[in-house]
C-alpha cells in the first residue's frame, strides 16, 4: 500500500479542518440506536480541538436523492455526537448551493469548536463528484481529513474531489483501519486463511477471485458452500444453492489449485426440514445429505477441520457467516469458529481482521466483536477492499 498522509503530516493548530465522517448511523424515533461510527470519530475530533482547531464535519445521511429533505437532516444526529464527545457541537444548515452563510458561521465560531454541516447529499453534485460543489466545500476549510473509511469506496465530492483541493490526510480511525487491512491482506504474516460465507456465490465472485491469489487457504461456508458441493457432484437436498453457477464454482477451484490455495469446504452439515429456529435437525456427511432436507449450518466435523486450518495460520480474514447464525442452533458453526479465532488472537497466535454487515452482527452474536484484532464496520468499502479494488477516498490521501 502506497503511503497515505496522516494527522502527523498536518499542522492543525488554529485551522479550520473539514472532517469527512460517516454519520450515516441508524436512527429510530429521532434517536441514534448504534453510535459505533460516531465513537470511532471522537479521537480525531479531540486532536483538532485540543490545538484550537475548528472541526467541521461533512457527512451524508440516508438517500435524499439530491434534494433538501428534513427527514434526512443531520441535525437529528448532533445529540449523539455531543454525548460521545462530551463537548458542545454546533449545527450549520445549508443547501450546498450558497455556502456564504455557512462560511460566516464557521468564521464566527470560537477556536476549538466542533460543527456539523448539513447532509452533503442534499445537493445532487455530491454523488456526481461535482468539482464546483467540491470547491464550495473546500472554501469552508484550510485542511481536509477523511475519517470515513466506510464511505471511501465512493468517488463523491466530499470523499474524493475536495481531498484534492486542500492539504489532506487520513483521520485516526481511517489510519487504524488502513493499517489493519494492510496486516490482513496487503502485507500479512503467513500463512493466511480467509473465511468467506454468505448466501450467494454470485455476489462474491470478485472477492473469491482476488482472495485465491492472496491467501494460502480459503474456507467457504454458508449457503454459497452448497453451490460448490453441488458443483462437485454432491447432493444438497432442498438447500439454497445457485446450481447454474456450478461451472463457475469449478473454475474457481481450478484457479485455486493452480496457485496452491487450498479450498476448504464442509465435510458434514447440520440439516433441518424447516427454516426456523430450533427446527428438528440432524448431522449428515456432505456426501449423504437427505434429499428432503436443507443445509443450515456446517457440522461438527467441519468445525474441527476449520479449527485445524486456523491452527496453521498466522493471519485470519473473515467475511460472512458459516450458517444461518440468526437462528439457534444453526449458529453453532459461526459461534464456535469465531470464538476459536478470538482465543487464538488473544494468545498472540493470529492477526484477525473481519468485516461486512452480517459478519459484524455474527461476531457480536458470538460475543467476540471486541476480541478480534480489527473488526471493520465499513460494509461496502471493506468488501471492495477484499475484492482488491482501489478506493477513491483512500487514493486521494496518498502522497
Amino acid at each position: 500500500m502506497a503511503k497515505f498522509k496522516t494527522l502527523d503530516d498536518l499542522d492543525l493548530t488554529g485551522k479550520r479542518v473539514l472532517v469527512r465522517a460517516d454519520l450515516n448511523v441508524p436512527v429510530a424515533d429521532g434517536k441514534v440506536t448504534d453510535a459505533t461510527r460516531i465513537e470511532r470519530l471522537i479521537p480525531t475530533l479531540r486532536e483538532i480541538v485540543k490545538v484550537d482547531g475548528k472541526a467541521i464535519i461533512l457527512s451524508h445521511f440516508g438517500r435524499p436523492k439530491g434534494k433538501v429533505d428534513p427527514e434526512f437532516s443531520l441535525e437529528q444526529v448532533v445529540p449523539a455526537v455531543v454525548e460521545a464527545l462530551g463537548h458542545p457541537v454546533g449545527f450549520i444548515a445549508t443547501d450546498w448551493v450558497d455556502v456564504a452563510r455557512a462560511r460566516q458561521a464557521i468564521d464566527e465560531a470560537p477556536a476549538g469548536s466542533v460543527l456539523v454541516l448539513e447532509n452533503t447529499r442534499f445537493h445532487p453534485g455530491e454523488e456526481k463528484n461535482d468539482p464546483d460543489l467540491a470547491r464550495r466545500m473546500a472554501s469552508l476549510g484550510d485542511l481536509y481529513v477523511n475519517d470515513a473509511f466506510s464511505a471511501a469506496h465512493r468517488a463523491h465530492a466530499s470523499t474524493e474531489a475536495v481531498a484534492r483541493l486542500l492539504p489532506a490526510a487520513a483521520g485516526l480511525a481511517m489510519q487504524e483501519e488502513l493499517l489493519a487491512l494492510e496486516k490482513g491482506l496487503g502485507n500479512p504474516e503467513r500463512p493466511v486463511i480467509a473465511i468467506v460465507g454468505g448466501a450467494k456465490v454470485s455476489t462474491k465472485l470478485e472477492l473469491l477471485g482476488n482472495l485465491i491469489s492472496k491467501v494460502d487457504a480459503l474456507v467457504i461456508g454458508g449457503a454459497m458452500a452448497n453451490t460448490f458441493l453441488h458443483a462437485g457432484g454432491l447432493g444438497v437436498g432442498k438447500s439454497l444453492a445457485e446450481k447454474d453457477l456450478a461451472e463457475t464454482a469449478n473454475t474457481i477451484r481450478d484457479k485455486a489449485d493452480a496457485v496452491h490455495c487450498a479450498i476448504i469446504l464442509p465435510i458434514d452439515a447440520t440439516v433441518a426440514w424447516r427454516f426456523e429456529a430450533n427446527a428438528p435437525h440432524r448431522f449428515y456427511g456432505a456426501d449423504a445429505i437427505d434429499p428432503d432436507g436443507m443445509i443450515l449450518d456446517v457440522g461438527p466435523g467441519s468445525i474441527e477441520r476449520i479449527k485445524g486450518a486456523i491452527d496453521e495460520a498466522r493471519t485470519v480474514v473473515w467475511n460472512g457467516p458459516l450458517g444461518a447464525f440468526e437462528m439457534a442452533p444453526f449458529d453453532q458453526g459461526t459461534v464456535e469458529v469465531a470464538r476459536y479465532v478470538a482465543a487464538r488472537t488473544k494468545a498472540g497466535k493470529v492477526v484477525s481482521v473481519a468485516g461486512g454487515g452480517d459478519t459484524v452482527a455474527a461476531l457480536a452474536h458470538a460475543g467476540v466483536k471486541e476480541k478480534f484484532t480489527y473488526v471493520s464496520t465499513a460494509g461496502g468499502a471493506f468488501l471492495e477492499w477484499m475484492e482488491g479494488k482501489s478506493l477513491p477516498g483512500v487514493e486521494a490521501l496518498k502522497g
